[in-house]
């Protein structure tokens, strides 16, 4: 079988780690990077870290408006695919490059897997929900983290070709945590951090970036923290906090991007992360280190529910106040899989689509 997956960006290159892996045992892949996230530190840093191999085709996309952007994905990736013809085409989560990825694919007879599919934030204002909304009603198989996200789908109406498969990156955490060996201090000793006494800091959501109230507001709860707090920049949070004229604290300490195991090493020494990245939530889940989301909601709802995630919005008291008071439960429930997502990944797509007479076809897998 021949298949084209599409990334572009830094959650995608995570997630095609894993799959990859597993995919290239029995079939054939054609990895497209669309160049959405076109830096080195944004990309090519996380190829290296993650052993994904290089791209076979490099869009080079780059930054834009949406519809810009994703027109340009659209007629890079209409050409690779009439000129592969591949069998499937996989994409992941919700970027622009995902929705590019499945309008190309569905517009020339393609079928599409999606995997990460269902998740749902109920909030159409977010570019990411109206992706993977329409990604997932174009998609021939649709590869689920959750019972909840299978709940999402039906109650759109999709239920054929649905399966519950766990999530790839708790694949990719597991493999990454295998791979640390003794070096697991080496960004703290480089940043002079200590085990335990420090805040993890991520901010890229177009929502907290580009509204300047809301931006403030974390910024602020920042500054009037008591502990360092390590900010690895994204360059849409570096630009918008210039354009603004904020300014952070001694205290703050602004890093560049870092590679995927570098995160993964800070995240488990830092006493508390807050983030509004997904994939952030539940790494700091699974990993056992409480988490404050800067949002007002979260596709993640398990680790809300599960008491380690607590939704702070951008409001500066109540980050501030939060930060200071959280303290998770004792129990922690598994969570998204056992982390053998990606072997179940590969095994649905291998098997093909089942056609169905409109009754429901989600599965779950055993652990």
């Amino acid at each position: 079988m021949r298949v084209v997956t599409v990334v572009g960006a830094r959650p995608q290159f995570i997630k095609a780690a894993a799959v990859s892996r597993e995919l290239r045992r029995e079939h054939e892949e054609i990895l497209v990077h669309t160049g959405q996230h076109y830096d080195y530190e944004m990309s090519g840093v996380f190829f290296d870290g993650l052993e994904l191999p290089r791209p076979d085709v490099n869009l080079s996309v780059g930054s834009g408006s949406h519809g810009a952007q994703t027109a340009a994905m659209l007629g890079g990736l209409e050409a690779v695919l009439i000129a592969q013809t591949p069998d499937c085409v996989l994409v992941y989560g919700d970027t622009n490059s995902t929705l590019a990825g499945a309008l190309a694919a569905s517009k020339l007879a393609i079928r599409v897997c999606h995997v990460e599919a269902g998740l749902r934030s109920f909030n159409r204002r977010m570019p990411e929900e109206i992706n993977r909304v329409v990604t997932d009603h174009l998609s021939a198989l649709l590869l689920c983290p959750s019972d909840t996200a299978v709940a999402n789908l039906a109650a759109e109406g999709i239920s054929a070709n649905v399966h519950v498969v766990g999530d790839v990156m708790l694949d990719v955490l597991k493999w990454a945590r295998e791979r640390m060996g003794d070096d697991g201090a080496t960004p703290l000793r480089k940043l002079g951090l200590s085990e335990g006494r420090y805040l993890l800091v991520t901010l890229h959501r177009s929502e907290n970036t580009d509204v300047p109230s809301r931006l403030g507001g974390i910024l602020r709860a920042l500054n009037s923290q008591r502990e360092p707090v390590v900010l690895p920049l994204h360059p849409r949070t570096r630009k918008a906090i210039g354009t603004a004229g904020f300014e952070l604290c001694g205290h703050v300490r602004v890093i560049e991007p870092v590679g995927y195991l570098d995160m993964i090493r800070l995240t488990h020494s830092a006493r508390l992360v807050l983030t509004d990245s997904g994939g952030l939530q539940k790494a700091a889940y699974w990993l056992r280190v409480p988490c404050l989301t800067l949002r007002d909601e979260t596709e993640w709802v398990e680790t809300v529910a599960s008491g380690w995630n607590v939704l702070v919005g951008s409001d500066s008291e109540r980050i501030v106040g939060s930060v200071r008071t959280f303290a998770p439960p004792a129990p922690h429930p598994p969570l998204y899989g056992e982390g053998r997502a990606a072997s179940r990944c590969v095994a649905l797509l291998g098997g093909g689509v089942r056609e169905t007479d409109g009754h429901s076809c989600a599965t779950s897998w055993p652990s």
